[in-house]
């Protein structure tokens, strides 16, 4: 019984965030849509914002997963990381609660909100660093920084998938793996 009520205000809250944003989002409102009494969500988060952590926490997992899906130990690095990064973009680029965590950070800038932001980030760049280190130690790739190549790769995928978009047709996903290989792997020089 209590499982089924914390997961009906995990997913009324959730719901709400997508909807309304961190910010506009009240424990009553919470309450209501998980049809509890709002007691019942202090019995299981102290706060809006512990919901909010484990709401992310869990979205943030299932990024990783996504990216856990695609890799295939018998291609080379550049297309697992290519398909990783891909996959996690598209997926905080598709998922409603994403979409409107990033849309309040960057309009409301709220302070919880841009902590996620940051936590998304992080994970990306701790996830793609790991797999770094190991092309490294196989001796696929180059001796690196890792922390800092991954975050070079990160910005480059959300340059080419967010950014160009803005003001240029997209680009699919063929043209985005040819344009990182070329600039990461190959490099403009003949």
């Amino acid at each position: 019984m209590n499982f089924n009520r914390r997961q009906a205000i995990l997913e009324a809250a959730t719901k709400s965030f997508s909807q309304f944003g961190f910010k506009a989002t009240t424990m009553d409102q919470v309450a209501k849509m998980a049809n509890v009494g709002k007691g019942t969500i202090y019995t299981f988060f102290k706060s809006k914002e512990e919901l909010f952590d484990e709401i992310t926490l869990s979205l943030l997992s299932k990024m990783k997963e996504e990216a856990n899906r695609v890799i295939d130990p018998k291609r080379p690095f550049f297309e697992n990381v290519h398909w990783a990064l891909y996959r996690m973009l598209e997926y905080r680029k598709k998922h409603q609660l994403m979409i409107k965590i990033f849309q309040e950070s960057q309009e409301l800038g709220t302070p919880a909100v841009q902590e996620v932001v940051n936590k998304v980030e992080q994970m990306i760049i701790q996830y793609i660093k790991e797999k770094i280190t190991s092309a490294m130690s196989k001796g696929e790739i180059q001796p690196c920084n890792p922390e800092i190549t991954a975050f070079v790769m990160l910005k480059l995928y959300i340059a080419l998938i967010f950014d160009w978009e803005k003001r240029h047709k997209p680009l699919d996903k063929e043209e985005i793996a040819e344009l990182f290989e070329l600039y990461l792997f190959k490099g403009l020089s003949t």
